[in-house]
């Protein structure tokens, strides 16, 4: 027995070498996320220790949550740990605040993939064990999860953040998936290995870990090899998934534009699919799953309802509408002020809070506006209130901006928030659909443009 325990330490870190060297190239740069946990510990020693062989460069992340009162011993911790290894460590502090409504766990955990986003790296390495797995993927499946959802943890999500969270230029990878938190352990005793012990563990009113310290025990003890056969589970969930997004990328080709779908598209299918079709254009623009309910209910308005209903279904954070035949889903917006307005001094950019977005003058940008004559007046920007005209070109007809902004296909939620850029009174342009005729810079003369960004 004691050989057989050595065996599984001394073969632990070429287990996890033969697991993600295929997936990380020499000279990849490799953020361990180091909560100061045993788990996190455990990853940070072992590529630590397998970075020579394969030229690996290792830096570490610690993400100070605030929630537990020994947080900053924790941050204290990690500091000490990557001093002695001689790591660089990086410690972010977020405020959970604005995002307890999803839950303490779903906040701090979206909290930590938006920290990890913004380092500068080629993989993310986070700690998630055999023993994670198991418990995510029952978890899911007592939340009521569809295939997707059950598919559980991949040893590692390619640069799609619509997939894990991150940016599009950083993939995540798992190298302890096939490790049980015995064998992790054990390889931290063996080699005298300190961490942390965070009090919430211990708290059984959160499901994790009441599976993890009530039901998974008991449950070891007629099935020893649970977690092995939740895994394959979890694969054969993930080969269903796989064939529902070809299923679905046949009956939405040439349908899917960007972030919309035609709506005639998911009226046309039987429900299953048209729910699977559905599906997979939520999770391809980063949205997340709704509910049964909240599926066929968003369905039947997309579908039935009629052709110039203004159509919003509401989930989770999110919405979707429907308008000109086409559904498109989008981060809910908030309430604004209707009597925002900003006074433009010459900067490059702008925050345009109305939209959550921001403002770009762009020099020398044609076609663009005169310069000059912005020099005549104080220069604004301000939210529509209704009644503006304008006239694009100088043969053209005076024109009122609700019909420029339709003809535009700008969206109805959208064209209240829109900036309108004034010189003293004069409605000057509205980025991205018109520029006043007389405001429009001629032959070498200096322009600017106004850009407003994502749009």
């Amino acid at each position: 027995m004691a050989s057989s325990r050595k065996s599984r330490l001394v073969n632990l870190p070429e287990r996890v070498a033969a697991q993600i060297a295929p997936l990380l190239p020499a000279h990849s740069t490799i953020l361990v996320g180091l909560s100061g946990g045993v788990d996190s510990v455990v990853l940070l020693h072992l590529l630590d220790k397998l970075s020579a062989r394969f030229s690996w460069q290792i830096s570490a992340l610690h993400v100070h949550h605030g929630i537990s009162p020994n947080a900053d011993k924790w941050s204290d911790f990690c500091s000490d740990l990557c001093a002695s290894l001689h790591i660089s460590l990086h410690i972010e502090r977020v405020d959970i605040t604005p995002l307890r409504e999803l839950g303490i766990e779903a906040a701090a955990r979206k909290l930590r993939h938006a920290a990890f986003a913004r380092q500068p790296c080629d993989f993310v390495a986070v700690a998630h064990h055999a023993d994670d797995q198991a418990e995510t993927l029952l978890l899911q499946l007592l939340r009521g999860a569809g295939v997707r959802g059950a598919s559980a943890m991949p040893l590692s999500l390619p640069k799609q953040p619509q997939m894990s969270g991150l940016s599009d230029s950083i993939a995540l990878v798992r190298p302890l998936l096939h490790c049980s938190r015995r064998e992790i352990l054990e390889y931290a005793s063996a080699h005298q290995l300190h961490w942390i012990e965070d009090e919430s563990n211990a708290d059984d009113n959160y499901p994790r870990n009441f599976l993890r310290h009530r039901v998974l025990p008991l449950l070891g003890e007629r099935f020893p090899a649970y977690r092995d056969t939740l895994t394959r589970s979890a694969r054969h969930f993930a080969e269903a998934t796989m064939l529902l997004d070809e299923l679905a990328r046949q009956d939405g080709a040439g349908k899917i534009d960007g972030e919309t779908i035609a709506a005639e598209t998911l009226r046309s299918l039987d429900p299953a699919r048209a729910k699977n079709l559905l599906r997979y254009f939520l999770h391809g623009i980063g949205a997340p799953m709704p509910q049964l309910v909240q599926l066929d209910d968003m369905l039947n308005q997309l579908c039935n309802a009629r052709q110039d209903a203004a159509v919003c279904v509401n989930y989770s954070g999110w919405q979707v509408r429907r308008y000109q035949g086409r559904v498109y889903a989008l981060p809910a917006m908030e309430d604004f002020d209707r009597n925002l307005m900003l006074t433009w001094h010459g900067e490059a950019e702008l925050e345009w809070p109305a939209l959550h977005t921001r403002l770009l003058f762009q020099h020398d940008h044609r076609p663009g506006i005169s310069s000059a004559k912005l020099q005549l007046a104080p220069v604004t920007l301000r939210l529509r209130q209704g009644g503006e005209t304008l006239r694009s070109h100088p043969n053209a007809a005076t024109r009122t901006l609700k019909n420029l902004l339709q003809e535009q296909h700008v969206t109805p939620w959208h064209r209240d928030r829109m900036p309108l850029l004034y010189c003293g009174e004069k409605l000057v342009c509205v980025p991205g659909v018109a520029i006043a005729s007389e405001y429009l810079a001629g032959g070498h003369e200096s322009a600017i443009a106004v850009v407003l960004q994502g749009h």
